[in-house]
Parts: C-alpha cells; structure tokens; sequence
C-alpha cells in the first residue's frame, strides 16, 4: 500500500505542475485550434511533454525499484491526472481564468494525447529494461 502512496505522491506532482504551467503560461503557448500558431504550439508543448514524462519516469524509478514500477508510474499517474483534470476542465473558468474557451480546446487536446505519453513512455522503457534483462542472460 505504501508503494502506491509513493506512486499517487508523483502522480500527484505531475499532474500539479503540469496544471501550474498552463495556469501561469496558458494563455501564451495555447492558440485556437485552426490559427496559425496552433500546430506548432501544440507540437512543441508535446515534444516537452514528452521529455519530461520521459525524465519523471527515470527519477520515480530511483524511487521505486520494484518491478513493473515505470508501468505503475504511468497507470497511476494516468488515473489520479486524468481525475483531477476532469474537475480542472469542468471548472476552467475558476482554474485557467486567463484562458479563453478556445485556448481550453487546444489544452484538452495537448492533454489527451499527454495522457496517451504518459502511459506510452512508461511501457516503452518497461520494455527497454526487459530486453535489457535477456540479454543479461
């Protein structure tokens, strides 16, 4: 049990910066889905996404040693980002209060497919470590 406290803990903290981030700097990096700047906007914000899933992953498993623990770090944090987001997206105008009903659009779809990063990394470095492991013997 204490494990998946541990787990819900990092969850927890992805789930709080990543909201943080688009609360302080949304209204700057989100666009209206069709402008100009939306593709590219969304690109880059995926791509960092990305990387630092990919790097929160490595620190919670210097946390958690068992086995399976990227996969458990990206169901977890899936489940506990995705909860609290329903309550954040359904309270936008409290939580992002400088975003506009556009840029709340391009947020839910840079978070749909961060979820789907969130749980692809994870399963992606399970499977790094298990060919790592057959080769070991």
């Amino acid at each position: 049990m204490n494990s998946y406290l541990k787990t819900s803990l990092f969850g927890f903290i992805v789930w709080l910066f990543a909201t943080l981030f688009f609360v302080l700097f949304g209204e700057y990096v989100l666009y209206a889905p069709g402008s100009k700047g939306f593709l590219v906007s969304l690109t880059l914000l995926l791509l960092s996404t990305g990387a630092l899933l990919y790097f929160a992953t490595r620190i919670y498993m210097l946390f958690d040693k068992t086995k399976h623990a990227p996969l458990k770090f990206g169901l977890v944090g899936t489940i506990i980002g995705l909860t609290l987001d329903m309550f954040s997206i359904s309270n936008y105008k409290t939580v992002f209060p400088s975003l506009e009903p556009s840029q709340v659009i391009s947020f839910t779809a840079w978070m749909s497919f961060a979820y789907a990063l969130y749980l692809i990394i994870p399963i992606m470095m399970e499977m790094k470590t298990l060919k790592t492991n057959e080769i070991k013997i």
